[in-house]
């Protein structure tokens, strides 16, 4: 069977460093005590999520065909029909994110950068319990998107018997219309995307002092966690900034 390449080289990267790093942050967030000194890892696998989709978005410019946001299908009337062809015959086909996809690929995005923003105020005294509340909240519907994402993708492939599931790891798709040519993989910009989000990772942790749980982003002092001694004298992160 004839199989179209329909994702580039960078849009399946981003997929899988965007999973990853939420993947990495929801773990430590939920596994470790807020005084260990693996908790920093949360924010910078945080800000590392970040970093990819400002690259994603900035790819979502300048790229393929099904890269761009503009291929999206966002119209409500699309995903009501989608959703009624996942119980009828026949049905439409999608080259690209079908209306589900791109509605969670949206939500995701949007959700993970309010995640980011929530996470710098925190991390720079701003905001009290109700921004701590916010993030959670935001991290939670994340979770909740992804799964859903999940699922769709499953009862697609059980519906279609088609390999969606493996389309962003091989960027091919099946039994899609003859005419359908194949987008450019794209393996130097894919390159760039590596290199980047490896420079970004690598500038996080250059300026991350372990010792007193700080980063320095860009001029501006971010605290990454807290001491075991400070959780036990009940002192915050206000306290901290205040006494240096």
């Amino acid at each position: 069977m004839r199989a179209t390449l329909v994702y580039d080289l960078p849009t399946r990267l981003f997929h899988v460093l965007f999973a990853g790093f939420f993947i990495a942050a929801f773990a430590i967030s939920n596994l470790v005590d807020d005084d260990s000194a693996r908790f920093p890892l949360h924010m910078l696998a945080g800000l590392g999520m970040v970093s990819v989709i400002v690259l994603r978005l900035a790819w979502s410019l300048v790229g393929t065909r099904h890269a761009r946001l503009g291929d999206l299908a966002l119209n409500p009337a699309q995903l009501i029909a989608y959703f009624k062809d996942m119980f009828t015959s026949g049905g439409r086909r999608w080259v690209g994110h079908n209306p589900a996809s791109s509605l969670a690929a949206v939500a995701m995005v949007g959700l993970g950068l309010g995640l980011g923003a929530t996470g710098y105020l925190m991390a720079t005294g701003a905001g009290g319990d109700s921004l701590k509340d916010a993030h959670e909240l935001m991290a939670n519907a994340f979770l909740a998107v992804a799964l859903l994402h999940v699922g769709g993708v499953l009862a697609h492939v059980l519906r279609h018997r088609d390999h969606l599931a493996t389309s962003m790891v091989t960027g091919r798709k099946q039994a899609l219309p003859v005419d359908e040519e194949s987008v450019r993989p794209a393996p130097v910009a894919g390159l760039v995307f590596v290199v980047l989000t490896g420079l970004s990772m690598g500038y996080l942790l250059q300026h991350y002092d372990a010792q007193a749980r700080t980063l320095d982003l860009f001029g501006t002092t971010m605290q990454l966690g807290e001491h075991e001694d400070d959780h036990e004298s009940g002192d915050t992160d206000g306290d901290r900034r205040h006494r240096d």
